[in-house]
């Protein structure tokens, strides 16, 4: 009786936090705040807005110089998959306003995180998350995906032919429709799709180094288009 009775408590508990999370399927409780207090406050223009997951999300945590001294702001949240970050777009960017948003999503949607995708959806929503911001005003810089030989959460997927296959699709994207692709794939790659030890320990989540190189490749893709916005 007693066993029955704790059952049934830890089960409505469960249900009652389920139920919470499932009221803000997108999270977009977790910014509202900052993006209120940036949008009051009198700071200059915001150069760009990262979009992303717990890659973005964990960047910022460990590097939040390299955001605040180029006017970047952060906005990932750890295993968002595209329909979450689409949802939450216009406040967590647009509302923002700020000159270009780099948009690194897509390996929790290969990862199954909140149900099965194809790679043409997954496109298909970073393409409309695309779309969004050039009716608005800001440049989307679509990133290809990191690599990953194979998710630590999801030993079933096979992660390192699915990403080459969707940065093959976000390539093709930016061409057709002139967005500028930045490939952290090639510069992170160890040969055979995925992240090396020093880049990421877990094979996903990169190191400091690995942002380095992230980093590093932010810079390069910002200068053709900052001298467009000098001429």
């Amino acid at each position: 009786m007693i066993r029955c009775v704790l059952f049934l408590l830890v089960w409505q508990v469960s249900f009652f936090l389920n139920d919470i999370k499932a009221q803000d399927w997108a999270n977009l409780s977790k910014y509202q705040k900052s993006n209120t207090e940036l949008m009051q406050s009198d700071t200059n223009p915001i150069d760009a807005v990262f979009m992303g997951n717990s890659i973005t999300e964990g960047w910022y945590a460990l590097h939040p110089d390299f955001f605040s001294n180029h006017k970047f702001v952060g906005r990932g949240i750890s295993g968002q998959t595209t329909p979450q970050m689409l949802l939450r777009f216009r406040q967590d960017v647009i509302s923002l306003k700020p000159k270009r948003v780099f948009i690194l999503a897509g390996t929790n949607d290969i990862a199954g995180n909140t149900g099965p995708m194809t790679l043409e959806q997954i496109r298909d929503n970073i393409w409309s998350m695309a779309q969004l911001a050039k009716t608005n005003g800001i440049e989307p810089v679509i990133c290809s995906v990191l690599p990953a030989q194979t998710y630590p959460w999801r030993p079933e997927k096979q992660p390192d032919k699915d990403i080459p296959a969707l940065n093959e699709l976000l390539k093709a994207l930016c061409k057709d429709h002139n967005y500028t692709y930045l490939d952290y794939f090639s510069a992170m790659d160890n040969g055979e799709n995925g992240l090396s030890k020093d880049l990421a320990e877990d094979g996903v989540h990169p190191t400091e180094k690995g942002y380095l190189i992230m980093e590093a490749q932010v810079l390069k893709a910002l200068k053709p288009l900052l001298s467009q916005e000098e001429k």
